[in-house]
């Protein structure tokens, strides 16, 4: 096991640690998302509907802020974008806190949504910069692994301090998003890879646009596909809390059931991801969107805790699956110059499956029951793993879509002097002790 684990994290830039820290820590003060309907229904003393459309605006944040981030992290480069985001966070989270009439509430929570979600195309670019092709389904494991592990110890630590004050929680969310911001500064130097030189009389071919994007097949198909898994997966937050107490268990069963899902990923994302790093990408997505779908369609049939708690180990397997191995695919259609744009029109398929998903729950299960729910879960599982098969074929091994600049290591492009040059040099001086992920 140290062995593994010591392979497993060997070989990656420096930069890529600094990020990976920075997204740790992020993590760690996840207190607003968590914490929200709680917070105005118990602290505030608001309706369940209100908190609703509270946390309904703040997905939608979320979805705006995709598509505004992924351009922005194109145009003004990864390192502004987040600088800009992670600040603009630590702002308005601090400022929801001191909120209190229903309408400025709801409005700083659409705020607190769109810059929370900022950050990720430009993350999500600037690891795919710094990371070496063949490290990245490793590098994005490891990140996912982070995020999981900081989501963890926040949610005990947050709510331990809820006990005490909601607005501590609130400031203290702010101020880890500041040491993120801080730490991006003085860290991690900007690694967008500068346009290569033209010769002369060259014609120059179109700049990379987001219609570039949403006309690209390809991944327009992967979106949508990523927008059906979001759908499945979300039901661990949405549908199985709703399904579980209506069948008379408590809030601290549920709590007991999904702690499963985030220990498995804490224990197993890195070995498994050790096993999955060079198999086969297209059979890897539809393997797991068959465990997602089948995993919660299982739970028709659970009826006490420990069978709750298995079928949220399968679906559990699918996530650890599916995440880096979707992400590395993304990359792998994505050119150069539209990372930030390719990222942020994918992250914007798991925002609005946020928003989705709540309503498709409580529609299905009012009207005809948990039941169905959960076979809508294997349907949409068996859909998602046949379009994998199918968009997936004809996908070469190393490339996909056309992105051949993709998939050059952020060493060997052509950068700016300044700017990404230490991280260049990292990357090349981690291939020469990297051993034969």
């Amino acid at each position: 096991m140290t062995r593994v684990v010591r392979e497993s994290v060997s070989g990656l830039p420096r930069a890529f640690w600094w990020l990976w820290t920075s997204t740790l820590i992020n993590r760690l003060g996840a207190f607003v998302a968590t914490f929200m309907t709680l917070y105005l229904t118990l602290e505030r003393g608001y309706s369940a509907s209100f908190a609703g459309l509270v946390v309904a605006l703040h997905g939608l944040g979320g979805v705006i802020s995709s598509l505004v981030a992924g351009v922005m992290t194109d145009r003004l480069g990864r390192r502004p974008t987040l600088l800009a985001a992670q600040a603009s966070t630590a702002f308005s989270v601090a400022l929801l806190g001191f909120m209190e009439h229903p309408a400025a509430i709801a409005a700083v929570a659409l705020l607190v949504g769109m810059t929370s979600n900022a950050s990720r195309p430009a993350v999500q670019a600037m690891m795919a910069d710094i990371v070496r092709p063949e490290d990245r389904v490793r590098a994005f494991s490891l990140n996912y692994w982070a995020i999981n592990l900081g989501f963890a110890v926040s949610a005990t630590a947050a709510g331990v301090i809820a006990e005490y004050s909601y607005l501590a929680g609130f400031l203290g969310e702010a101020a880890l998003t500041l040491v993120c911001a801080v730490l991006v500064y003085a860290k991690l130097p900007e690694s967008q890879p500068a346009a290569a030189p033209v010769a002369p009389g060259t014609a120059v071919g179109p700049e990379t646009r987001l219609g570039t994007v949403l006309r690209d097949g390809r991944f327009m198909g992967v979106v949508g596909l990523s927008f059906l898994i979001s759908l499945v997966f979300t039901q661990g937050s949405v549908g199985l809390p709703v399904a579980m107490g209506a069948a008379g268990f408590s809030p601290g069963d549920y709590g007991l059931v999904i702690a499963v899902n985030g220990l498995l990923i804490v224990v197993l994302q890195i070995p498994v991801s050790r096993f999955i790093e060079h198999r086969d990408p297209q059979l890897l997505l539809v393997a797991s969107a068959l465990l997602a779908g089948y995993g919660f369609a299982l739970t028709a049939f659970a009826g006490s805790l420990w069978a709750y708690a298995l079928t949220v180990c399968v679906w559990t397997l699918a996530e650890i699956v599916n995440s880096p191995t979707q992400m590395s695919l993304v990359v792998r259609l994505s050119p150069a110059d539209g990372r930030g744009r390719y990222q942020g029109v994918y992250t914007m398929s798991w925002a609005v499956a946020s928003l989705v998903a709540p309503l498709m729950a409580g529609f299905v299960i009012d009207r005809w029951g948990a039941g169905w729910l959960w076979g809508a879960t294997g349907v949409v599982g068996t859909g998602a793993a046949l379009g994998y098969w199918l968009l997936m074929r004809g996908v070469p091994a190393g490339a996909g879509g056309g992105a051949a600049a993709a998939d050059v290591p952020a060493g060997e492009v052509a950068v700016a002097p300044v700017a990404v040059a230490p991280v260049a040099a990292e990357t090349v001086a981690a291939a020469d002790v990297r051993p034969a992920v």
